[in-house]
């Protein structure tokens, strides 16, 4: 491969990542959505936000669905955070 080959490949491949970052923004925004019905239920019914099960079977999701090349310990770290920063959506949206 030449320079010019490679770095015609690495453009193309920075563009696709590019794709893909828009559509996990859309996702992210769709489950963000879905939590904030959550935080109404929630509210209405004084109910918790933090539900420690709950994590739980969103972390069992994920590496049961887990194909790779992400190591089971990268999806939860990402989900992890995923989670934190849905959770502070939610309790943000329940002071309102």
């Amino acid at each position: 491969m030449t320079l010019d080959q490679a770095l015609t490949a690495l453009r193309e491949c920075r563009d696709r990542i590019d794709e893909v970052d828009v559509r996990l923004l859309a996702l992210l925004n769709e489950r963000a959505r879905v939590v904030e019905q959550i935080g109404h239920i929630k509210h209405g019914q004084a109910l918790p936000v933090y539900e420690p099960k709950r994590e739980d079977q969103v972390f069992a999701n994920i590496q049961q669905n887990n194909a790779g090349p992400l190591s089971q310990e990268a999806a939860r770290r990402i989900f992890e955070r995923v989670i934190d920063e849905m959770r502070r959506l939610q309790k943000e949206r329940m002071q309102d």
